[in-house]
C-alpha cells in the first residue's frame, strides 16, 4: 500500500504511474491522456514539486523520467511523507 505525503495531491499518483508505463513524459503529453483530468499548467506545477521531492527526474525541454525513489514510492516500498522537504538542503557529511 502506498503512503502519500502531505504536499501530495491524487493526480501525483496518476501522474507517477503514466510516467512509469511509458517511460517519461512531458506536462502536455499527460493533459491529453485519457486518465488525467486536470490543466496542463497544474500538471506543469505537479512534475515540478514531484522533482522537487525527488520522485521524478528532468531531462530537460519539459521531459521527466520517473527515479528509483519514485518507483519505490509506486511499488509502496517508500513512505513519500518521510522525504525531505523540497526546500530542506540534504545532510552533508563533512569529515
Amino acid at each position: 500500500m502506498r503512503k502519500s505525503a502531505a504536499w501530495m495531491t491524487l493526480w501525483d499518483d496518476r501522474i507517477l504511474e503514466i510516467i512509469n508505463d511509458e517511460g517519461s513524459g512531458t506536462a502536455t503529453e499527460l493533459a491529453d491522456h485519457r486518465y488525467i483530468r486536470v490543466s496542463r499548467s497544474q500538471i506543469s506545477r505537479r512534475l515540478k514539486k514531484l522533482a522537487e521531492h525527488g520522485l521524478l527526474q528532468p531531462l530537460g525541454n519539459g521531459v521527466y523520467v520517473i527515479t528509483d525513489t519514485g518507483e519505490d514510492y509506486l511499488e509502496g516500498e517508500l513512505d513519500a511523507g518521510q522525504l525531505p522537504e523540497a526546500d530542506e538542503e540534504p545532510e552533508s557529511s563533512t569529515a
